[in-house]
């Protein structure tokens, strides 16, 4: 619920600012209660308290699509989700086997593109453009390798 009030956090994740209480736990139990066999949540701690998710969709034999958000703006540039990165990512190319993970960034999100390099993705080229932030803005595609991921 702290997370859908944070305006700055709803804006970076593009949440509708301003959602009610009874909106967000409906989405959160539905997310809790969904056994998709192709995604994976993870919820990411911080002294006993949740702060954020990474998320890997679309998963197949070979690959997926990585996500995170840090609920939590006060631990933003704080290393958590580089940590929570590293963590997923070394379950997607351990015990799920995945060759390859992708990902997605709107080109203004700085923070974002900066975690993906530090995660040792490496940029793609763009991929269209979508609605971030209330305006229509290129995507750019990121590619991560098991072979060329360091733990």
């Amino acid at each position: 619920m702290r997370w859908g009030a944070d305006e700055a956090f709803c804006r970076a994740v593009d949440w509708p600012p301003g959602l009610s209480a009874a909106h967000l736990r409906a989405h959160w139990q539905d997310l809790i209660a969904a056994t998709e066999p192709d995604f994976l949540r993870l919820g990411i701690e911080r002294g006993g308290r949740l702060v954020g998710y990474t998320d890997l969709a679309h998963i197949t034999d070979h690959g997926a699509e990585f996500g995170i958000a840090i609920g939590e703006r006060t631990l933003w540039g704080s290393g958590v989700g580089t940590a929570a990165g590293q963590q997923t990512l070394t379950h997607a190319f351990g015990p799920l086997g995945l060759r390859r993970v992708h990902a997605e960034v709107h080109l203004p999100n700085l923070r974002s593109h900066a975690l993906m390099r530090r995660l040792g993705f490496r940029e793609l080229g763009r991929a269209g453009a979508q609605e971030y932030q209330g305006q229509i803005v290129p995507v750019v595609r990121y590619r991560l390798d098991r072979v060329d991921f360091t733990p």
